[in-house]
């Protein structure tokens, strides 16, 4: 009797609450079903979520237990309802890039709940991913002190990417509890805690000695017991192998050095010892090309050294070394990766600019009487490319590993050097603009680039380069490096005057051509591809009243 009134007692409590345990479960059930996919797309999912954006620190258990096919768990579950009940609660603040586009950003944000080590709800965050190829950035500097509140719409601390420097904002109310990376902080992976942040400004003291660190050390806690039986079934899967009786032949063989006869003698000439020497030959046979690599690489490692030497004790050598900022490590990496992975072959063509010119004079006669900017030959260019482009669509591409991606839009990327390093402006839709208004982005987008505030979506999106080197620095002609994705770019010389037949024999007349390069990705565009293109942008060049119908 006493047993059976216990539970009708407890059956009593419980009543008021089944409804909601009801509507919660299914709930769950829902989410984790939604979850059933394939392992790889699970994983795929878990990656996704964390990389755009808030992730609560149970969620991302949960997510890292059904991967690890632990869905049993008692309280991994738990974990799950609990967050599903805080998200019923309302959506936690998040912090969000603005843009002068008003586009946004997401911010690698995870909220911390109460727990046993006494913390508040607070708020971990990352440092965002601001391009598709950003993996880490630096703090210039915090606008906001540890204890300030923050508002919606204030800068928090601006973001030096590898492209430009980018203002953080607040969206929510909140105070700036810990700055975890302080002012000039480099090389931030992104991801990595960058600032704390909480809703009550009572909290901020309990977060004095805060480390990101302390709040990850639970995770691999849990998984630290699940994981004990693998490690038994990996140690008796070598004991398989065990009967195999080769160590003896093994010992011998490291002994002995087989090597080709002309490459013994090689070898005791230049006093060479055998056994640092990996033969290329059949059954690892030392030949005479092992040797000779051998001894062109020795001497290029003392001529190394040597010239090291000389520079460690040079007296009179004065020099400063010059740390590398974001955007330079950011352009050395993709230039290399563009010229050792990217098949370049280049095409050359000169083109009469003379009446380029003409037209050009009379387009800033024009401008100046109604107040417009003046339109350089730079602008003339960009259109004409973008016209040819237009002409020929295989040249705006990009290659893949399963198919080669034709874009129909024509964005060309502008190449703009400044003291902070070598920028690359986009021009949206430039075929479908006129030269006044290509004129007026590109002088504005150069302006940005020296300033150092280009945002995202100004140098994101490009589909061909132009590089000109030929009117800001007189070189006559050179050939640029692919701006990976993309499959082509094109590298413009100056003016000269030149000597040219004339109509009739024995006459001579002056012209001014223009020497222009074109870079191409052989992938993706075939060499009488190419040279069509090309042949299409001479034809607007050297008729550019064509590019005005």
């Amino acid at each position: 009797m006493t047993c059976a009134s216990r539970v009708i007692g407890h059956s009593r409590k419980l009543r008021n609450v089944s409804a909601l345990l009801r509507q919660e479960n299914a709930l769950f059930v829902r989410w984790t079903s939604n979850s059933s996919h394939t392992v790889s797309s699970k994983r795929d999912d878990a990656l996704r979520v964390r990389h755009h954006g808030y992730v609560p620190a149970e969620k991302q258990c949960y997510s890292k237990s059904v991967n690890d096919g632990m869905m049993s768990s008692p309280a991994m579950l738990k974990s799950s309802m609990h967050w599903m009940m805080a998200k019923k609660l309302g959506n936690p603040p998040a912090l969000l890039l603005q843009t002068n586009r008003s586009s946004l950003t997401n911010v690698y944000l995870k909220r911390g709940f109460s727990s046993d080590s006494g913390l508040p709800p607070h708020q971990e965050i990352g440092m965002p991913s601001l391009s598709p190829t950003m993996t880490e950035g630096n703090i210039a500097r915090w606008l906001k002190k540890e204890g300030d509140k923050m508002s919606p719409g204030e800068v928090l601390c601006e973001v030096e990417t590898d492209k430009a420097t980018v203002e953080m904002e607040c969206m929510e109310e909140g105070y700036l509890a810990k700055i975890i990376k302080g002012d000039g902080s480099k090389e931030i992976k992104v991801g990595e805690v960058i600032a704390i942040t909480v809703e009550d400004e009572e909290d901020i003291e309990k977060f004095k000695d805060y480390s990101p660190s302390a709040s990850v050390d639970k995770v691999p806690a849990d998984k630290s017991e699940p994981s004990a039986p693998k490690k038994e079934v990996i140690e008796e899967s070598p004991k398989a192998p065990e009967p195999k009786v080769s160590q003896p032949s093994l010992v011998a063989s490291e002994d002995r050095v087989f090597a080709s006869p002309i490459a013994r003698k090689m070898a005791e000439d230049n006093k060479v010892p055998l056994s640092n020497i990996k033969g290329t030959g059949p059954d690892g046979l030392i030949v005479k090309a092992d040797i000779e690599d051998y001894l062109a690489s020795g001497r290029m490692e003392v001529a190394a050294s040597a010239s090291k030497q000389k520079v460690a004790t040079a007296p009179d050598l004065d020099y400063t070394d010059i740390p590398h900022s974001q955007i330079r490590k950011i352009t050395a990496s993709r230039l290399l990766f563009s010229k050792q992975t990217i098949p370049h072959y280049y095409l050359t063509v000169d083109t009469c600019v003379d009446k380029l010119m003409d037209l050009r004079t009379q387009l800033n006669s024009l401008q100046e009487s109604l107040g417009g900017k003046r339109i350089s030959v730079n602008d003339l260019v960009i259109k004409a490319a973008a016209l040819a482009l237009r002409k020929v669509p295989q040249c705006n591409g990009s290659w893949t590993d399963d198919y080669i991606r034709q874009y129909h839009n024509v964005n060309i990327n502008v190449a703009v050097q400044t003291d902070n390093g070598l920028y690359v402006p986009v021009i949206r839709d430039a075929d479908k603009k006129g030269l006044s208004k290509i004129s007026e982005e590109v002088k504005h987008m150069a302006q940005k680039a020296k300033e150092n505030s280009l945002k995202p979506e100004d140098y994101e999106g490009g589909t061909f380069t132009v590089s000109n080197l030929g009117g800001p620095f007189g070189i006559k002609q050179f050939c640029a490096i692919i701006n990976p994705p993309q499959a082509g770019i094109l590298a413009v010389g100056s003016a000269e005057k030149r000597v040219v037949p004339g109509s009739s024999p024995g006459d001579y007349n002056f012209a001014s051509f223009m020497s222009v390069t074109l870079s191409c990705d052989h992938r993706v565009i075939d060499g009488a591809i190419g040279a069509e293109w090309l042949k299409a942008f001479k034809g607007y060049i050297e008729n550019p009243e064509s590019m005005l119908l």
